[in-house]
């Protein structure tokens, strides 16, 4: 049996559902975004006890873990890519016996997860894998985590070109779905990264409405 990882005095859930979960993403991801989501689990979880918050720690994990499921070859659908991903995670846990109001809270945590402004205002299972994912993509709130556990997660989960790597992600689903990147991060980084690119303008769509004025 393996031994559940531990980082800062802190064990990862290692229930048989955080055990499934892990499995499935290892499979799917790349090396590169598969240690992303690990990190995110561990920094939602430095940030969530720093802050003194309560929250249901295998859901955050769960969450944590399959937030990018919607930017793998398997789980991606028609949707913006962190619904895809809320949609997967939630049929794979409703089908391995997860409670569905404990589904639903996963679900909005990896919907919500790039919702700057919303999420942080919501359960704080939803505010910590926002925060978690952020940490590790943008640096926010990297203060309030203690360097050495920064480290010991960094040594734990290289991340071996974590930017390149998930810069290409996002390009690809801006390049396969241009639609989603209305409102959001995919069209910055599709602009810059995607030949040819182009999706509706906000402004053109107000001024397209069907309406006198």
């Amino acid at each position: 049996m393996n031994t559940p990882v531990t980082l800062g005095g802190f064990s990862a859930p290692d229930s048989e559902l955080a055990r499934k979960a892990a499995s499935l993403v290892e499979r799917v991801h790349s090396k590169a975004l598969l240690h992303h989501v690990h990190r995110t689990w561990w920094f939602a979880e430095f940030l969530g006890k720093q802050r003194g918050l309560k929250y249901d720690r295998e859901a955050v994990y769960l969450a944590a873990l399959m937030h990018d499921l919607g930017l793998t070859n398997e789980f991606a659908a028609e949707q913006r890519f962190e619904v895809d991903g809320a949609d997967a995670a939630s049929r794979f846990l409703v089908a391995n016996g997860y409670a569905e109001s404990k589904a639903e809270l996963v679900w909005d945590a990896i919907a919500l997860h790039s919702s700057a402004g919303i999420a942080v205002r919501k359960q704080p299972e939803i505010a910590l894998v926002y925060m978690g994912a952020h940490v590790d993509v943008m640096g926010m709130s990297l203060e309030e985590i203690t360097p050495s556990l920064v480290d010991d997660t960094l040594q734990l989960y290289p991340r071996i070109g974590m930017k390149a790597a998930f810069t290409a992600a996002l390009a690809e689903v801006g390049r396969k779905k241009p639609f989603t990147a209305i409102g959001s991060g995919i069209g910055d980084i599709a602009r810059r990264h995607v030949h040819g690119f182009h999706c509706p303008n906000v402004c053109d769509l107000i001024e397209d409405a069907p309406f006198e004025s």
